[in-house]
């Protein structure tokens, strides 16, 4: 009875588990591009260790070893993987480190000083990387572990006392080795956990695309990674900003992922421009009014003589007063996506009346109007963009037959009007486009755009835009620099010596 009582919650839980609007997936073909530009930030992220200074004596010689800075880093192996359960490895073998510090020597009476250059080599580093969810559904790294070691130091003395150094040289070069082993991980930590948390943080979440309507591309559960892909769930859910907290029930065919050629792997459902328009439908968005010089001056005319029997009836101060054409959406468009195309469904009333100054406008009719529209699907850089086609048009009345069959002369005019005047201004606004969830600094190029049963798939490489240190320096630094360093410091036992 326990067991049967547990299948059934999980089988409701099911039943009620929010389906994503969008899905994405990083494939392991990104791996190289990103292990690039990763290596190229933990360069300018190691270069900036700060080595305490080393002070000692053996016998009659003593040292004082301080100003040590990293000057160069050379990684010749390195490898960047996914892994089912640590999201993301690391793995850099047989990496240098060029170095520089200040040396005070002092044996019996004889001092010396000045700068010297040394070299840290065989250095292995291992780090895994975890991506989760935060409450906000924000993507972010929640768990970073390291282990580093140096397998031997080289120090470059010279001068007089060369020999001498030379002999006493390995109580140095293992001190520097000892520090500089408990400073790899540390620092490498700090960039794992905040830095690139802040690059991370550039993802957006629930963001405005317009003064109307925003877009909520909160994570539904943490990423999943496999051997070869990492995949994300987004709600994908547009939003009046009037009203935040509604949401449209997500009723659609789940979108798939079954690619693995390209860099990355978009899928949207027909949800997710259902929402779209439906915020933009309770904003009060989906209408248009012409009066007076807006409306066509053929289509005018035609309006006039279409309706002349009911205007000669008006009192002669109404009659010449200015024209009004009313397009008013009176129930949300539904996008329709197949193989062979996406369509967008409207349904609309066109109120046609005359509006006399500072008195009521007089209605000469009311009808409606079932259109449907073409949809090309484009993704630029980041901006998925609408371009629309009026395909289908029709219109007929609410009142008789009769008075349908008396509309067929406007059709045509009709639908000239909103193929010259309504669908420039609907694709300036859809062709500005609503931002995927990258980071910052990263675009798609080379998009194809798939369509499928109920979604459409984008397949696509990545392009770094900005540099991750260039992204972090305007993010973060600023506030990274009031913060108090202890706190991206890991646990010692991270920092393998």
């Amino acid at each position: 009875m326990a067991l049967f009582g547990a299948f059934f919650l999980a089988l409701l839980a099911g039943a009620y588990a929010e389906l994503p609007g969008c899905k994405m997936r990083i494939t392991s073909k990104a791996l190289e591009l990103v292990k690039q530009e990763g290596l190229r930030f933990l360069e300018q992220e190691l270069e900036t260790i700060t080595i305490p200074d080393l002070r000692g004596s053996e016998g009659h010689f003593y040292y004082n070893i301080s100003e040590m800075k990293v000057t160069e880093l050379q990684m010749t192996s390195s490898e960047l993987n996914f892994h089912p359960e640590q999201e993301l490895i690391l793995q850099i073998t047989n990496a240098s480190l060029g170095m520089r510090f200040r040396r005070q020597l002092l044996y019996w009476f004889f001092y010396d000083g000045g700068y010297i250059n040394a070299s840290a080599e065989g250095i292995s580093i291992h780090t895994a990387l975890q991506l989760s969810r935060d409450p906000t559904g924000q993507i972010k790294v929640s768990n970073f572990s390291c282990q580093a070691s140096v397998s031997r130091m080289h120090v470059n003395f010279g001068g007089t006392f060369k020999k001498v150094y030379d002999f006493l040289s390995m109580f140095i070069t293992s001190g520097m080795r000892f520090l500089l082993n408990q400073q790899i991980c540390p620092v490498l930590h700090h960039a794992g956990m905040v830095l690139l948390n802040s690059l991370l943080s550039t993802v957006p979440v629930r963001s405005s695309v317009d003064e109307l309507v925003g877009i909520d591309y909160s994570l539904l559960k943490d990423p999943v990674a496999s051997s070869s892909n990492l995949d994300m769930e987004f709600r994908g859910a547009f939003f009046p900003l009037a009203e935040r907290n509604w949401s449209l029930p997500n009723r659609a065919v789940e979108p798939q992922l079954q690619e693995e050629e390209r860099m990355v792997y978009v899928a949207i459902s027909e949800f997710f421009f259902d929402s779209a328009m439906e915020s933009y439908f309770r904003a009060g968005a989906l209408q248009l009014s012409l009066v007076g010089d807006k409306v066509p001056h053929d289509l005018d005319m035609l309006l006039r003589a279409t309706y002349f029997g009911s205007i000669i009836l008006l009192s002669p101060a109404v009659i010449d007063s200015p024209m009004k054409l009313e397009l008013r959406v009176t129930v949300p468009p539904r996008c329709t996506i197949k193989p062979s195309g996406t369509t967008i469904s409207i349904t609309a009333s066109i109120t046609i009346a005359l509006v006399p100054p500072n008195q009521p406008e007089v209605q000469l009719s009311s009808m409606t109007m079932d259109a449907r529209l073409s949809a090309k699907i484009a993704l630029k850089g980041k901006a998925l963009r609408t371009h629309l086609d009026l395909r289908k048009f029709r219109i007929y009345s609410n009142q008789s037959a009769f008075e349908s069959l008396a509309l067929i002369p406007l059709q045509d005019p009709l639908k000239t009007m909103l193929q010259i005047g309504v669908m420039p201004l609907l694709n300036k606004h859809t062709l500005r486009g609503v931002q995927i969830p990258l980071p910052e600094g990263i675009n798609f190029v080379r998009e194809v755009v798939t369509n499928h049963a109920g979604f459409l798939t984008i397949g696509a490489d990545l392009h770094f835009a900005k540099g991750l240190h260039d992204v972090i320096e305007k993010y973060h630094r600023p506030a990274d620099a009031s913060e108090p360093q202890a706190s991206s410091v890991p646990p010692t036992s991270m920092a393998a010596a």
